[in-house]
């Protein structure tokens, strides 16, 4: 069963940056800078430490997600939705669909370019 997406979930990623933002989270979720769920994302936010906010667009209800965008537009990190939880949650590594995840700072990372790069292309989409 897929779910829709909602109209409430932009920027909506198209398919192909969709696609490496799933990428740079197997990364990140190999490297263990991920926080998997939407309290864990909160948290991190809350703390200074989320490099980037990933939400999944059909999210049932998507009203759950949608303190996230207004916490990161406080807090000046960008976040961009994904149309499927189901792949953000195999893209993570998990068993179970992930409606939100944070991608941790982390400068002396390997994939920190890549981080900026999907920052930059966000950014476009806004």
């Amino acid at each position: 069963m897929t779910g829709e997406i909602s109209e409430k979930a932009f920027p909506l990623a198209e398919d192909r940056l969709s696609q490496t933002i799933l990428d740079l989270v197997q990364e990140a979720s190999k490297l263990k800078m991920l926080k998997k769920g939407a309290n864990e994302a909160t948290k991190a936010l809350n703390r200074g430490i989320a490099d980037l906010i990933v939400l999944a667009g059909d999210t049932n209800p998507i009203e759950i997600l949608l303190h996230l965008p207004l916490l990161c537009e406080d807090k000046n990190v960008p976040y961009v939705f994904v149309p499927s939880k189901t792949a953000l949650g195999r893209a993570a590594q998990v068993s179970r669909n992930v409606v939100a995840l944070a991608i941790l700072q982390n400068d002396n990372s390997p994939f920190a370019s890549s981080v900026q790069q999907v920052k930059l292309e966000i950014e476009r989409l806004l």
